[in-house]
């Protein structure tokens, strides 16, 4: 394998803004001409205007709550795309619920560079233990494993036994999936004796790497790399080996803004990440994805010139992602209102032994605990333990959702 993915990663400061400044003009004409919902949010502007990261600022911050307004007007996708449903390859549902194109072109997701980065390629079987069920996580990774010319065991999630001999049987080398998932893989595996020796690199994502845990992996012979992709924008930063922070993606710009607003603060502060895709298909301008981060300075040892970013460092609002799914506070009204006896609820996040878990207190005289998790199950589509506590004893400090989990 080379070095890099192809020669934009090594690009010069100078060359990078003077493509950018040919690029961000085209991608804005192509959603103004050719999707009339980012046309009718950017309202008249003048897209030559528009051609660098700074320009960008002038422009309104597109919300994901835009995009299920206009979902339901114009199903599936609202008008945001360039090209009919029809011509999409595939249609994808996110929690809201949100629906998403996927598309087959070559990367069309850009997790090529991210396993690219990692050292996957032709003589790689991959375990792609995203999951393939109406989200888009499976498919961005088993597009990105044919960019570099991997094998993909399209595994999906759970049946952990099962996943476990076939990556014996198979001699899978590569893991892809959330964090935590390939320890609990790894368990099993020594649990029915079963040689893994030979996985030696995990891409992972969807959820927070603690140090401890990428830890844990390299004492196994595993080195173990993160991206950082959405639904709506597939790759938007990857980590090299160098682990020196996340370098952003060629086929996106990023923005780090005050919550809420779209203004760019200072290089290193936290803010939220807004997000402008290349993608002729999918031209989302200034996207907000609730995600804070900051920005590094300097560039990564790795020779990938672009901007790094710090990666995920949690949710602008209190939404979290607990076991790679997002929990959102209109999940836990929606569960509140299922159960009248339950005055108040609270979701808290917490590790136990290298993994995500989740405990959900309510405020209740009394309540049938059993009853409360089957809803939280239907609701958070997530398990958790169920405390019921007494009237007033929660915090009032306005949150619902309390991440407990150290990002340090």
């Amino acid at each position: 394998m080379t070095d890099f993915y192809d020669k934009l990663e090594t690009r010069s400061a100078d060359e990078r803004a003077s493509d950018l400044s040919g690029a961000l003009p085209r991608q804005i004409t192509n959603a103004m001409e050719k999707s009339p919902a980012m046309a009718a949010h950017l309202g008249n502007i003048d897209p030559a205007a528009i051609r660098t990261r700074e320009d960008l600022a002038a422009l309104p911050v597109l919300r994901k709550s835009a995009l299920g307004a206009e979902q339901k007007a114009r199903p599936p996708f609202g008008g945001f795309t360039t090209r009919s449903p029809e011509q999409m390859r595939h249609v994808f549902q996110s929690p809201g619920p949100i629906y998403e194109p996927g598309g087959d072109g070559h990367d069309w997701w850009r997790m090529g560079r991210a396993l690219h980065a990692l050292g996957i390629g032709n003589d790689d079987i991959v375990q792609n233990c995203f999951s393939y069920h109406l989200t888009p996580a499976g498919m961005i990774f088993e597009n990105g494993a044919a960019a570099v010319g991997a094998t993909v065991l399209p595994a999906g999630t759970g049946q952990t036994e099962l996943q476990a001999q076939a990556a014996a049987d198979i001699g899978v080398t590569a893991y892809a999936g959330t964090p935590d998932y390939l320890k609990v893989i790894l368990d099993k595996a020594d649990e029915m004796s079963l040689d893994l020796s030979r996985i030696t690199r995990a891409a992972v994502g969807g959820g927070a790497l603690f140090p401890s845990l990428r830890q844990e992996y390299a004492d196994r012979g595993i080195t173990c790399l993160q991206s950082y992709a959405t639904a709506d924008l597939g790759n938007i930063a990857y980590e090299s080996l160098a682990m020196e922070g996340m370098i952003v993606d060629e086929g996106v710009i990023v923005e780090i803004v005050t919550p809420g607003t779209g203004t760019p603060v200072p290089e290193g502060e936290v803010g939220e990440v807004i997000v402008t895709t290349l993608n002729p298909d999918y031209p989302l301008i200034r996207f907000a994805t609730g995600d804070l981060s900051a920005i590094l300075p300097g560039e990564s040892p790795c020779g990938r010139t672009n901007m790094r970013i710090k990666g995920w460092m949690g949710r602008a609002d209190q939404t979290t992602k607990i076991k790679g799914m997002f929990v959102r506070p209109e999940q836990v009204a929606a569960l509140v209102a299922r159960h009248p006896e339950i005055l108040r609820a609270r979701v808290i996040a917490t590790r136990v032994g290298e993994q995500d878990a989740m405990t959900v207190q309510v405020e209740a005289n009394s309540a049938d605990a059993d009853a409360i998790a089957a809803s939280v199950h239907a609701v958070l589509k997530l398990r958790g333990k169920v405390e019921v506590v007494a009237p007033d004893s929660l915090p009032k400090d306005g949150k619902v959702i309390d991440d407990q989990r150290s990002y340090e």
